[in-house]
């Protein structure tokens, strides 16, 4: 039977304790997988910098932003959104306790608990602490993210790692400490009781630790010379020793001699390792598939997987579930496992540009296989940059002249944006002044309308959306008229009724026009009062009437 197994952070390449991942982007375009986010304003999504999702069913999370301000948000089960109370939240909490705190890593126990650590080493836990896994001292529930110091005088944090009711922590230096749950082993002091406070664990000596992590009852830890040492629960061969017997001082994975390790994370019941050149290692449980080897057999010792998909450079894996990932040297992510109840033997290509992705998508439950980190430097978009480059006099080759205002563009992006533009700015067209003049359309039509070119954007009102139908009806542009379409629908009124019904005949907008039908047949009394029904011509208003009355709305 297999033991589940614990939080595993991304470890790190030599020469530094793992780093989280980094997606270069905006918050609220990669967290957009993960429904709790749902209801979060945009800008306090832009101003987060760490986000970790956690939790039975992936609905707990705490965040980071720019400004060192840390939030919890979700269903707080065991106090683990560190807010001071039991009450679960829809929105973000603050975290008093660690704002301010410039918070480096954080990791979370399924038991459930976390830990954090600061860039200036110091180390918080709360949550769950009924096996003495947060470290304090005691087995009471901590709701509030509380320091931990003892035997850790002198020491800076670098890292940290849970399983479910233990915990570690590396430090600047290279030493490991575990406390918490024991009884299998896990904490690495050759016994079987329960650690209430961190110990400095015994792995070899002369060599430091840069990375550690830990499966649900197991820990290992990968050193600064590549190797790899475990130990704790083996019922499954996840300690990668060759056995399955459980062992209570780490030992060393001797079936990668000569492989220098650099990345190594802990699945459900299951190991993955990477090496410094890109090669791609499992042992442990496998009856998901877990490790990619195209079987379900249950390997004891490192076994290489898929040298097809080519070097390997990121590798993820989360106790919560059964699901792995890896991102190639090309920036491709792989997946396979228990992918949403399916059994995926081999790594199969996504779509993805992250391993979280795979996690928010596949995995049951949808936490992040690592806390995220977003890229504090400013980074420019390609719709970023187009938006800001909309009506921009430099750097701008046309102008368009409308009611006297000018708007400036650039040829290449209408060309490559809209067909009418592709055959007015041929190789034939001579532009002396480069400056276009439209009669045709209003000047707060034309600038949306060359607005939405630049950032697939439309923001009207319904008036303006008449314009922009016409435009759009002329221009031949589809998608453009669907959304004119959407606004004109959504900004009906009695008074506009009969104005957006005429509008929609005019421009041959079918489904618009049987829409605001509806609508004023539903209001027939209220419409035919209004200044725009009066203003329609008379072929209209003897369709109207006819329509109206093959619906039956002159029946007694």
């Amino acid at each position: 039977m297999e033991s589940e197994l614990s939080d595993q952070d991304r470890l790190s390449t030599l020469g530094s304790t793992h780093p989280i991942a980094y997606h270069v982007g905006q918050p609220e375009m990669d967290l957009d997988k993960w429904l709790i986010f749902s209801l979060l304003d945009k800008d306090f999504l832009v101003s987060l910098r760490m986000v970790c999702v956690f939790g039975t069913l992936g609905n707990e999370a705490i965040m980071v932003t720019k400004d060192e301000d840390v939030y919890g948000l979700g269903v707080n089960q065991s106090g683990c959104l560190g807010i001071g109370d039991l009450h679960s939240t829809l929105l973000p909490r603050k975290i008093e306790a660690l704002s301010k705190k410039r918070i480096k890593k954080i990791a979370c126990g399924s038991g459930p608990h976390l830990l954090a650590c600061t860039y200036e080493g110091e180390l918080y836990s709360w949550g769950h602490n009924g096996y003495c896994q947060l470290g304090n001292g005691s087995s009471s529930q901590c709701t509030v993210p509380t320091l931990i110091t003892s035997n850790l005088t002198d020491k800076k944090v670098a890292d940290v790692a849970c399983g479910s009711h233990h915990s570690m922590c590396l430090t600047d230096d290279g030493e490991v400490f575990t406390w918490g749950q024991n009884n299998c082993g896990q904490v690495g002091l050759g016994t079987t009781a329960n650690q209430p406070a961190p110990r400095r664990i015994s792995i070899t000596t002369g060599k430091k630790a840069v990375a550690i992590a830990c499966g649900q009852t197991s820990s290992i830890a990968l050193l600064e010379s590549g190797e790899l040492f475990a130990w704790g629960y083996n019922g499954n061969g996840q300690l990668g020793l060759g056995n399955n017997a459980n062992q209570h001082l780490p030992c060393k994975v001797t079936n990668l001699q000569g492989v220098f390790i650099s990345q190594v994370v802990c699945g459900y019941a299951h190991t993955l390792a990477l090496s410094d050149e890109g090669v791609l290692y499992g042992w442990g449980a496998n009856s998901y598939g877990q490790l990619g080897i195209g079987n379900k057999s249950n390997p004891s010792v490192p076994t290489r997987i898929a040298p097809e998909i080519g070097r390997v450079v990121e590798i993820g894996a989360t106790h919560y579930n059964h699901l792995s990932s890896a991102m190639t040297q090309d920036a491709h992510v792989y997946m396979w496992g228990q992918c949403r109840g399916q059994c995926v033997m081999m790594p199969i290509l996504t779509p993805f540009h992250s391993i979280n992705s795979v996690f928010a998508t596949f995995g049951t439950p949808c936490v992040t296989w690592t806390a995220i980190s977003f890229d504090v430097q400013p980074v420019t978009r390609v719709l970023d940059a187009l938006r800001s480059a909309f009506d921009e006099p430099e750097g701008s080759d046309v102008r368009f002249m409308v009611e006297g205002k000018v708007i400036h563009v650039h040829k290449a992006v209408l060309k490559i944006r809209c067909e009418h533009f592709r055959s007015m700015f041929a190789t034939h067209w001579e532009g002396d002044t480069n400056e276009v003049e439209i009669l045709q359309f209003s000047y707060n039509v034309y600038k949306a309308f060359l607005r939405y070119l630049y950032t697939d954007e439309l923001d009207s009102n319904p008036e303006d959306a008449i314009g922009l139908l016409e435009l759009a009806n002329a221009y031949c542009e589809s998608q453009l008229k669907l959304q004119c379409e959407r606004i004109i629908k959504q900004g009906i009124t009695v008074e506009n009724a009969a104005m957006l019904y005429a509008a929609a005949i005019k421009y041959s907008a079918k489904e618009l026009e049987d829409f605001c039908f509806r609508f004023a047949l539903n209001h027939l009394s209220e419409v035919v009062q209004t200044e725009a029904f009066l203003h329609l011509d008379e072929p209209t208003v003897k369709s109207f009437i006819l329509k109206a009355a093959l619906s039956g709305a002159f029946r007694y």
